[in-house]
């Protein structure tokens, strides 16, 4: 019953939690004339791409207090477009002696990024530890490209090689604000992967493959899609895409689900609308305001489709900071697709990228529906930015570096309508798991995080993760 204490423990802390604030005083008479709003350190970022994203206008009238919120409201809205290392909010007076000049000092990253790939062709770390026996045979490798700020309008380019395990091929293109406004922006894109050793079928909560010299699947898709951000919170996209798999005659007489019917091959365009709002501190590894998201997708817009599915899905997350260096988080995130009968190709649970009940890493619950909670209570021991003047580039010099202890309980539920499929056990179940560790956050927007975990199970163990927002 441990895990289900501290799940309630931390349901509670999510009712009377409180968010610690600041208050500006409603009868300050100190107040300010905003002159002059200037760009230092943009060396290849536009100007205007910065000042899109402030809300302090030149001539506004503010009180001390007031413009000292805004001007960190506005820094934190520089720093998540990723663009900069650094962002200061700096004033100082005006010639004139009458109004305030607002100086904003940025640090730019270092834009083209060419790496090396050596990575597992496993969901995650953790698989590969303790279900692949950490088998070397089963990764990729490669070259990684990443081009971004290209033209100084925030785009970026990107391209991917994989040789190994599993071979693929990716290109895409982003410029997030096409028109004259700043407010609509595109993105176009195609990927091609092969793969020999696949995955056929989910039995009993875990993937089985099938080991082969042979190539078993090939998969390419193309897509476009638009964006639309009216506000500096609000996104909006449309995305457009056509999706072909072929597979082999052994995953289709293995998993004659794979595709339905005994299938072999499969294609469809594919129609998805996306909302979010977000309004974090840090997009990177956020500590304070909120994200809600909501997203509809039809497979299968043309009579000759071979797939004709919609689903549904939803999130929201709550970030509160409750002073002395403690944070609390909760957020819920849930999936509905019909119809239920479903190819095994589209049948999606828990245990993909972050969609798991922390404990269950090594699972996974294949399902039609789905719904997760997850909460995180956590302290921060330190955080620091340090500056190397020895090092000459000065993308790299400057390097943030925080920990923090972080304690959680999540609970999910999947619905799993033909659970005989898979011999499901997990599946129609509530999943419960909590747990304890270290999150180390650092610079490029790299998070490490090391957790000890128990679920309901009563399975205890130690999981590693690393993960980047590129």
């Amino acid at each position: 019953m441990y895990y289900r204490g501290l799940y309630f423990l931390f349901l509670f802390l999510t009712i009377t939690g409180h968010t610690h604030s600041q208050t500006v005083a409603s009868d300050s008479t100190d107040n300010v004339v905003i002159g002059e709003i200037k760009v230092e350190g943009n060396h290849k970022t536009r100007s205007s791409i910065i000042l899109r994203e402030i809300d302090i206008r030149s001539g506004d009238t503010l009180s001390i207090v007031l413009l000292k919120e805004k001007l960190e409201i506005d820094r934190r809205k520089v720093v998540n477009t990723n663009l900069f290392i650094t962002v200061e909010m700096l004033t100082q007076p005006n010639a004139d002696s009458v109004h305030t000049d607002v100086r904003i000092v940025v640090k730019e990253r270092w834009y083209l990024i060419a790496l090396p790939v050596f990575q597992l062709a496993d969901r995650n770390f953790n698989e590969w530890w303790y279900e692949r026996k950490r088998d070397l045979s089963r990764t990729t490798y490669g070259a990684y490209l990443s081009y971004g700020n290209v033209t100084g309008r925030a785009d970026k380019l990107r391209f991917l090689a994989e040789f190994g395990f599993i071979p693929k091929f990716e290109i895409a293109y982003s410029l997030p604000y096409l028109d004259k406004a700043q407010k609509t922006g595109i993105t176009i894109g195609s990927s091609y992967s092969i793969n020999k050793t696949t995955a056929f079928r989910t039995w009993r909560d875990k993937l089985q493959y099938l080991n082969s010299e042979e190539v078993n699947r090939q998969r390419f898709y193309s897509y476009v899609s638009l964006t639309r951000r009216n506000k500096y919170y609000t996104f909006h996209s449309l995305d457009l895409r056509w999706s072909h798999t072929r597979i082999s005659d052994t995953i289709a007489i293995l998993n004659p689900n794979y595709m339905l019917d005994g299938k072999k091959k499969q294609q469809f365009l594919q129609l998805t609308y996306s909302f979010s709002y977000d309004k974090r501190d840090h997009v990177q590894y956020a500590l304070q305001g909120q994200t809600f998201g909501f997203q509809v997708s039809k497979l299968g817009l043309l009579p000759t489709d071979d797939v004709n599915t919609l689903y549904v899905y939803g999130s929201f997350r709550k970030f509160v900071p409750l002073g002395k260096k403690f944070f609390f988080n909760t957020g819920f995130r849930g999936r509905l697709s019909f119809p239920k009968r479903q190819p095994y190709l589209q049948t999606i649970g828990l245990g993909y990228r972050n969609d798991l009940v922390r404990g269950y890493e090594l699972y996974v619950v294949d399902g039609q529906d789905y719904a997760l909670l997850k909460n995180e209570f956590k302290y921060r021991l330190f955080s620091i930015q340090k500056h190397f003047s020895f090092i000459p580039i000065r993308q790299f010099n400057t390097i943030p570096l925080a920990l923090y202890i972080n304690t959680f309980a999540d609970a999910g539920y999947v619905k799993n309508s033909y659970p005989e499929f898979s011999n499901t056990k997990l599946g129609n179940s509530m999943l419960y798991g909590a747990g304890a560790g270290l999150d180390l956050v650092t610079f490029y927007n790299i998070v490490t995080r090391f957790n000890f975990t128990l679920n309901a199970q009563g399975e205890k163990r130690f999981f590693f993760n690393v993960s980047r927002e590129f």
